[in-house]
């Protein structure tokens, strides 16, 4: 019995396996920086979101700028919308003497910063029938800095 053919296959063999090294070699130096990019991409992504969960009130103090329009905050008395003094964590529909819409009365939320987010996105998507016209807040963290804002405020309107 011969072992001819078995040295060409072994022979043959030695010449491919250092060709699939390389390759093996270079796919994993391929792999390093994107994997350090990757991993990179995902401490940003950690970063906005822990920024977005705690909220910038200085910023959200300039958006607010836009609900001033209707709402007041920090002082007595209403304008179109309700007072917002002491929002968070407030049944929604609740404010003395202010006429709410029947949709936000019934609407059986509580102003947790959650549901505030929710609704400063898109209030007539969350409260179908709400009395606020406001196209909403796109930005997930221009919502958290206003939500960051609006928990300043006690329901006296004196900042915790």
């Amino acid at each position: 019995m011969s072992h001819a053919g078995d040295s060409d296959s072994i022979r043959s063999c030695l010449k491919v396996k250092p060709i699939m090294l390389a390759a093996a070699l270079g796919l994993l130096a391929l792999s390093g920086p994107a994997g350090a990019a990757d991993h990179e991409r995902h401490a940003d992504h950690d970063r906005d979101h822990d920024r977005q969960a705690k909220g910038d009130p200085a910023h959200g103090q300039q958006i607010f700028m836009r609900c001033s329009a209707c709402h007041t905050l920090g002082q007595t008395g209403g304008k179109i919308g309700p007072v917002l003094n002491g929002v968070v964590g407030r049944k929604a529909g609740t404010v003395a003497g202010y006429a709410y819409s029947p949709a936000m009365k019934n609407s059986g939320l509580t102003w947790d910063t959650a549901t505030l987010a929710r609704f400063l996105q898109a209030p007539s998507k969350l409260v179908p029938g709400t009395k606020m016209f406001f196209p909403g807040l796109p930005s997930p963290q221009d919502q958290a800095d206003v939500v960051a804002y609006l928990k300043q405020y006690r329901a006296d309107g004196g900042k915790k």
